[in-house]
Parts: structure tokens; sequence; C-alpha cells
């Protein structure tokens, strides 16, 4: 949990009078983790905290729950009925001009969007000017701690061995006759995990043949492809250690069950691999001028390459995520296309680099990095960048 004092000092900086976090059943969980909240009080009525840039921050909680936010520091209103509760915002955010709540303007940056229309409208209705917090909660959510990346550099480490692995592993039981099927290979390297002490919020994506034009394509008993002589198969895998310190990786590997990857496979995934390496470039060359880079022009970068070789409909998602934590994490995304993260890209944050072209019913094709910022430079973490589609029978 960051000081209050320290977000005060941010909010005057950026010349936002306050930041008023509200929530209704814990319907914000940024909130919680910022003000630094336990989850094991009852919280089943609205609650509003507003930590101003000078002054004492104040709390506006239900008389049903009056404690609930006796833990943060300030004055304390009470609300007993609905109604009671724009006039005591009022008193709470007094002399106020502009407010930072937890949205996004036109849900630019959903990650962000915490706080619904009809309090949007009750803030409104105070007369203030409303910005949104999106900047401020990665400045105080994405940045990682020395620890977080160091756990997140083994993390890859690990993800990078059980790629090898599991390719090896296809390799094997095609040589022996007997395919394996996605589903077994996503049991496989949950297995992995579990020998080397890792955790997921998710299995594998493990996408054979036309399962890879679905970039998110999750094998069940109901579609799973047998992987065999032919196949271009996918893996997207990320997991993080266990402990409080504990961040993710996050990578996609790309293979052909075969000795002689076709011409066709092997020129779209020089596509990918051109704006992935446009994307990474980018970062690396304004990183190291001190220069400001928005995630959005990062996916731009890779995105006209894709377009200039004639796939530009065929890519279907942003290029990159933030990580942390959560494998999708509060800092800046690579995205100017399923939404418009205007954010900058800040020091001792992690994301992923992950350009894709997916031709539906035939096969999908994507590469993807990690990238950490720390201290003026932009690094790759995930050791051995893929070049070329592995031939698993070469």
């Amino acid at each position: 949990m960051p000081a209050i004092k320290e977000i005060a000092a941010a909010l005057r900086q950026s010349s936002i009078d306050g930041w008023l976090f509200c929530d209704f059943r814990r319907s914000d969980p940024i909130a919680y983790r910022l003000l630094g909240l336990s989850d094991d009080l009852m919280t089943t009525r609205r609650w509003f905290y507003y930590l101003p840039a000078r002054g004492t921050p104040k709390a506006l909680v239900s008389a049903v729950e009056a404690h609930r936010l006796d833990s943060l520091p300030g004055a304390k209103l009470v609300y007993r009925r609905g109604e009671e509760i724009p006039p005591k915002l009022a008193l709470l955010t007094d002399r106020a001009n502009r407010i930072a709540l937890n949205y996004s303007p036109r849900c630019a940056i959903p990650y962000a969007s915490r706080v619904d229309a009809g309090t949007l409208e009750i803030v409104r209705g105070l007369g203030v000017e409303i910005v949104s917090a999106a900047d401020l909660i990665q400045q105080f959510e994405a940045p990682l701690t020395s620890a977080e990346i160091l756990s997140h550099r083994r993390a890859v480490a690990v993800l990078r061995a059980i790629v090898d692995e599991s390719f090896a592993h296809v390799a094997r039981a095609v040589r022996a006759g007997k395919p394996i099927s996605e589903l077994a290979l996503q049991e496989f390297v949950m297995t992995n995990f579990a020998s080397r002490d890792l955790t997921t919020d998710h299995p594998p994506i493990v996408a054979a043949r036309a399962h890879g034009a679905d970039p998110h394509f999750a094998p069940s008993a109901a579609d799973d492809f047998r992987i065999k002589r032919g196949d271009l198969l996918l893996l997207d895998l990320w997991a993080r250690e266990k402990g409080p310190e504990a961040t993710y990786g996050d990578l996609t590997w790309m293979a052909y069950v075969g000795d002689r990857v076709p011409d066709e496979y092997s020129r779209i995934f020089s596509v990918v691999q051109a704006a992935r390496d446009a994307a990474v470039d980018l970062i690396q060359r304004r990183v190291s001028k001190g220069e400001r880079i928005a995630g959005r022009e990062a996916d731009g970068a890779a995105r006209a390459v894709i377009a200039a070789a004639g796939f530009g409909e065929f890519f279907l998602h942003r290029t990159g995520h933030s990580i942390g934590r959560e494998v999708h994490g509060n800092g800046a995304n690579l995205d100017s296309f399923e939404t418009d993260d205007y954010r900058n890209l800040i020091d001792r944050t992690c994301f992923s680099v992950e350009p894709g072209i997916y031709l539906a019913g035939r096969f999908g094709v994507r590469s993807e990095i990690d990238m950490v910022i720390e201290n003026g430079a932009a690094t790759v973490t995930a050791g051995a960048i893929q070049s070329h589609i592995v031939p698993l029978l070469a």
C-alpha cells in the first residue's frame, strides 16, 4: 500500500485536488489494494474515501457498516438514507475542482473503469471536473520491486524450459506412433508447473491446426485435436512462483510437427516476428533516450508491419498487456486497437509483446516475449527469442 503522503504528492504534481474511491460490495479491487483494506470485514453497503492533495482524508460510510473504513486515517461521515449521499459527498470533497475517479472516459482503459455510471452522475452533480485515475493507478499499482522483477525473470526462465520439454514430449509421442492430444499436452504442462512449484490462474493454450486461429482457444474433452505429423502447434503458457512477491511470466512459442516447416507457415511467422521486433525496437530506442513511449505507440509499430504485409484484418488483438502479480496487470498495455491506451510505459514495469496473425479455419501464428523497463533500460526477459518455427522432427 502506498503511503497517503505519496498519493497526495502525486495528486499535487498532476494538479488534481483529490482522489475519490467508491465501492459497493468489493466492486473496486483496486481501491482495496491501494488503501490496504482487509477483505475480512463484511462489506454490503456503499462507502467512499476521499484523499485530498492537501489536507485530511475523509470517509463516508453507511450506518449499517459504520466501522468499515476505521483502519484508514481521517475524519468520518455517516449516512443512513441514500438521499444523504450527495450532500455528504459535497462535504467530503469541499472546495475541490478536479477529482480523480477510478474510471476511464468511454471505457478507453477498462482496467481503470471501476466506478459505475450512476455514481459518476452523483459526483458530477457536485459541480466538479472528473478526471481519470488511470495514470495514478499505474503509478501506484504497476511498478514492481526488485524482488518482484527477479521473480518474473525466474518464472520466465522456467517457462522457457517447459516450452522445450513440451515440444520434446510431442516429438517423442509422434515418433513412437502415439499422437498426443491438445488436452494431454496441456495436462503435461500443468504437471510441470506443479513439479516446479509454479501456479497459474488458467491452464495454458495448446492449439493445433485450425484451433490456433482462435487466440484464446481452450482444449476440452469435447474439442480436442490429436497432434500429429504435419500440424502447426501454438503453445501459450503463463505462470508465477508462489508467494507475496511472485510475478508472472508469459510466453508463446510455435512448433511444426515435421522435419521441414512449410513455406507458408515460415512466411507468416516472419511477418509476426518482424512486427514483434518493431515494437521491441521502438520501446528500447525511446527508453534508452529517456523519451516517453505510450502503449498505443508500441502497438501501432507492430500493427503497421502486419498491415503492410497484407494481414492487418487478421491481427485480432492488442500487441501486449501489462504483467504483474496478476498475468494481466494494471499498467499500460500495448494497445491502440481494442482500447486506446495513451498511458506511457514507465520504469519498473513488465509487459508482453505478442502480435499474431489468425486465419480462421486454417491456423494461427503468435510470438510472445516479455519485457521489463528498469533503470532506464528496456530488456527482453524471455532468454532466447524465437526466430523461426521449431521443426519438432528435424
